[in-house]
């Protein structure tokens, strides 16, 4: 079975059904876009410049959304430096390292809570573009695909202390 007919159930229903990708340039958004397009999607990329100290991700973002073909790619910026400290991606308190941490030690790289806000504003602009979900049983399968990636991208990559 080819990879994508994995996903033929989540195949745009009509030409112009719009989807929106967060896009942060890296590999798992850059293969979420181009399996959108491929379903069928035009799609609406959604960047973030949120403090950090690099533009690495967001011009390979830029580089990924014009290659493969996103409809209009935006790049929000919402300035997490005001507010979440303790980052070395947002804290010029802190080096950004350049070998990874200890095992079961919460990145200093972490920053709370920022995928969890950029689910929010995704979700503002999918309400916006007048996004429609067709079903209650795909609307339910979108929920519950944003629920498990919002746990999983809110949660630091430790084993929480019991």
């Amino acid at each position: 079975m080819a990879a994508i007919e994995q996903f033929s159930e989540m195949r745009a229903r009509q030409t112009g059904d719009k989807a929106v990708v967060l896009l942060s340039g890296g590999l798992d958004s850059a293969t979420v876009l181009a399996l959108a397009k491929q379903l069928g999607y035009q799609v609406y990329a959604l960047s973030f410049r949120y403090g950090q100290r690099h533009s690495s991700e967001l011009d390979a973002a830029s580089r990924v959304a014009t290659t493969l073909g996103a409809d209009r790619h935006e790049i929000i910026d919402l300035d997490l430096r005001r507010f979440v400290g303790g980052s070395a991606l947002t804290d010029d308190q802190y080096a950004v390292p350049t070998s990874p941490s200890q095992k079961d030690e919460i990145p200093i790289t972490y920053v709370p809570a920022r995928n969890t806000i950029m689910l929010s504003v995704a979700l503002g602009w999918i309400e916006a573009l007048a996004v429609v979900i067709f079903s209650l049983v795909r609307m339910l399968w979108i929920i519950r695909a944003i629920l498990i990636v919002a746990l999983i991208m809110s949660l630091p990559l430790k084993k929480w202390p019991t």
